[in-house]
């Protein structure tokens, strides 16, 4: 029997009352295991979608089950089994890291207080934030806001660690550390559903994505099948960039970067003879070290599924 997926929803929209449609149709499967990336630039429907598989709207049609619960009806059964960091950690800036996470888990009525004190060390020293558990959180950076935020969620055992942009304005090391926490999470068995507007962030981290465009799913599976049907560039390695980048053109193709050694070009078309390419090349005096199609990257499928370009900051 196929085991059940941990989020599944089914021509789930929500429209707003001017009458925009903020998510559309959606039909989602997450796998239990998975580390899910939900990734679209900002404004695809992604912390709309969020907020519906969090009981905290109602949608508009369709339906969402999580964990195997119909939503929003089973609300209170299913959110203490789940973790979630929403648009940014709610923290007390007075109270420190410490007395932030005991608030917390003091609030949850599954939680035993006999072991508070306890299940709180354990959660900041999961984010690496011991040392600084006794700072008050207003003196936080935004990577430690970030990741006292993990700790909350993190406070009993969770089936399903729901994260929406969770590496948003922080500066590469904190992106690191916070990508790092989520697949040693996802080694423990818990199921991460991670929303992003960063190619790179899915791409690294997730075992399996969606891509959202304008409220509507435009493509779901493993990441490594995502961008399998896909061209990927044409690159090329030259001391001549600026001769390379004539030829191509002067050969129907779209150069997209022309580098200090390095030109790349859009996929040319399935019928082209690349031989013949590299020989219009070394014809015209460019000195060829390196020329082929690389492997499409989660940027090119996006690219190719909708025709436009993509944040890929990060």
């Amino acid at each position: 029997m196929e085991e059940q997926p941990v989020i599944e929803t089914r021509e789930l929209s929500k429209r707003y009352r001017g009458g925009q449609l903020a998510v559309d149709g959606l039909s989602l499967s997450v796998p239990r295991g998975a580390v899910f990336g939900f990734l679209g630039p900002n404004g695809s429907g992604k912390t709309t979608t969020i907020r519906m598989l969090m009981g905290l709207i109602e949608p508009t049609s369709g339906s969402a089950r999580v964990l195997d619960h119909a939503m929003p009806r089973a609300v209170r059964t299913v959110l203490p089994q789940v973790g979630a960091l929403i648009e940014g950690p709610a923290l007390y800036g007075f109270l420190t890291g410490r007395d932030n996470l005991l608030r917390y888990d003091s609030a949850d009525p599954t939680a035993d207080p006999r072991t508070r004190k306890e299940r709180v060390g354990q959660a900041l020293d999961r984010v690496g934030l011991t040392a600084a558990a006794g700072k008050k959180a207003k003196a936080y950076s935004l990577g430690m806001k970030q990741r006292l935020g993990l700790a909350a969620a993190l406070l009993t055992p969770r089936r399903l660690l729901v994260l929406d942009e969770p590496t948003n304005g922080l500066d590469p090391q904190g992106m690191r550390e916070i990508r790092s926490l989520v697949r040693e999470l996802a080694s423990d068995g818990t199921t991460v559903f991670l929303s992003s507007h960063l190619l790179d962030e899915i791409e690294q981290v997730c075992t399996h994505a969606a891509v959202m465009a304008k409220g509507r799913l435009l493509t779901q599976g493993p990441v490594a099948d995502l961008a399998a049907g896909v061209r990927g560039k044409l690159a090329v390695t030259t001391p001549d960039p600026t001769d390379a980048a004539r030829v191509l053109k002067e050969n129907g193709l779209t150069v997209l970067d022309t580098e200090e050694e390095r030109v790349t070009a859009e996929p040319p078309p399935p019928d082209t003879d690349l031989a013949d390419l590299n020989t219009a090349l070394v014809a015209a005096g460019v000195r060829v070290r390196g020329f082929g199609v690389e492997r499409a990257s989660l940027e090119d499928a996006f690219v190719a599924l909708t025709g436009e370009g993509f944040d890929v900051a990060g």
